[in-house]
């Protein structure tokens, strides 16, 4: 029998794509350390922007070059340079009523490389008639459509609805994601699998004493600090979090460092005026994107991490802290209880008081610290690459229609979504927010 040709999406620029990029090292990684058998993966990259990847490429992996990089401005580059340019281009693009949407086609290099199952990682995508899976990370365009212009969430609705029409299979990362889709997009049951993410640190080294002192004298961090490793995205709520630091100093007179790392895109502006605005200059720093090496030491260096999200489709961050050893606090809506587990500290994130309590405990409370930091470590245990790729890989064969081992049944026999949510998530007493009843679509 031919050996299964399975192509995995990495067409991302390093630095912009926030955990997704994180997402696709643990996957290359995971998969490297496969023993060698019947398949061989393919990573399809932009030629002139894949040495991100390259060293996490081992094995029965292998690098699948593309077309160059698009020549655009990146919002990025566009938020740190002509910011305004970006509010008039948004601002006029939709004069002329709806936007024409551009749904992509396969250029055909999946096709001369053979490739039997493709596998798009990232939320964009491209039509293909090779069997598909397609991984929408979120949906928070329909429950949080402030956030998103016209253009934006038609662009999201049309591709998406498109690509999940294609696919044999859409992968939801949590079984609130999993619910949250068949709700929103109407989907059959059977057709969303659920495959949880891995801590992606675990493709890194740990880091080292030397190390540590490296990163702590590179960014002259406070002796104590609270972490919060996201791209500035309105969503990720950093304004709700600064508004707690002023709570404690106003209300407790209790300064809390912050550190904050990732994409500063044209969110960043506001951020920084509401640093301004609440006289939080000395507070809390911004270090922009940071290497793997990094961010690893952020977490063993910090007080406790905290996780303010307003909507996530998993929560990398989480069970990343959780695994560094780092206590957590974190929002209690949507997937987050249920990644979290009991290894965290859950709150309100529409509330900044609730925040800053819990933020006040964390900061205040070491034997609550301890007890956090061993609950983290047991919950992300339920965590792991390894297993995740062991999933992928029997569903790659199921669509290949190749045999199936003992351990491929195993695997894909997923543990009921209703369960996941009325023992895990339901709990939290948040699980409907926002805008939606999940154990009403289960019904």
């Amino acid at each position: 029998m031919a050996v299964l040709r399975i192509c995995l999406d990495g067409r991302l620029i390093s630095g912009s794509s926030g955990g997704v990029e994180q997402v696709v090292i643990g996957l290359a990684s995971a998969l490297s350390k496969l023993p060698q058998g019947e398949e061989e993966y393919f990573f399809l990259t932009y030629r002139d922007r894949d040495e991100w990847l390259r060293p996490y490429v081992r094995g029965p992996c292998h690098m699948l070059p593309g077309p160059p990089a698009p020549h655009r401005p990146t919002r990025a580059w566009l938020a740190k340079r002509v910011p305004r340019l970006q509010d008039l281009y948004h601002r006029f693009r939709h004069l002329g009523g709806s936007p024409l949407i551009n749904i992509e086609k396969s250029d055909g290099t999946i096709e001369q490389a053979r490739i039997d199952v493709m596998h798009f990682t990232l939320q964009t995508a491209f039509l293909t008639h090779i069997p598909s899976i397609y991984q929408p990370h979120d949906l928070q365009h329909l429950h949080l459509p402030q956030f998103f212009s016209h253009w934006q969430r038609t662009g999201r609705e049309v591709r998406y609805r498109a690509f999940c029409a294609q696919a044999q299979m859409v992968v939801a990362m949590s079984a609130w994601g999993k619910a949250d889709l068949i709700r929103q997009y109407d989907l059959p049951a059977k057709k969303v699998v659920v495959v949880p993410w891995g801590p992606a640190l675990t493709a890194y080294p740990s880091p080292r004493s030397t190390d540590l002192c490296a990163v702590a004298d590179k960014f002259d961090l406070p002796e104590a600090f609270l972490f919060y490793p996201a791209a500035t995205w309105p969503h990720k709520n950093h304004l709700g979090l600064l508004q707690a630091l002023f709570i404690l100093r106003d209300q407790h007179a209790l300064r809390v460092a912050l550190v904050c790392s990732g994409l500063q895109n044209r969110h960043f502006r506001e951020i920084k005026q509401q640093v301004r605005n609440l006289k939080l200059q000395d507070q809390v720093r911004f270090l922009g994107f940071v290497t793997p090496l990094e961010l690893h030491c952020l977490y063993v260096l910090c007080r406790g991490a905290v996780y303010p999200s307003r909507f996530e489709g998993f929560g990398l961050p989480v069970i990343e802290a959780q695994l560094a050893g780092a206590p957590v606090a974190c929002s209690n809506l949507t997937s987050l209880p249920e990644v979290a587990g009991d290894g965290a500290l859950t709150f309100d994130p529409e509330k900044p008081q609730e925040i800053a309590e819990a933020t006040l405990r964390v900061w205040r409370d070491e034997t609550l610290r301890r007890r956090l930091v061993e609950r983290g470590r047991a919950n992300v245990a339920r965590f792991s690459w390894d297993r995740s790729v062991r999933i992928f890989r029997a569903h790659y064969r199921r669509l290949a229609n190749r045999p199936l081992t003992d351990e491929d049944r195993s695997l894909m026999e997923a543990t009921p979504v209703r369960r996941i949510l009325e023992e895990v998530v339901a709990p939290s007493r948040d699980l409907d927010k926002p805008g939606v009843n999940i154990l009403d679509v289960l019904s």
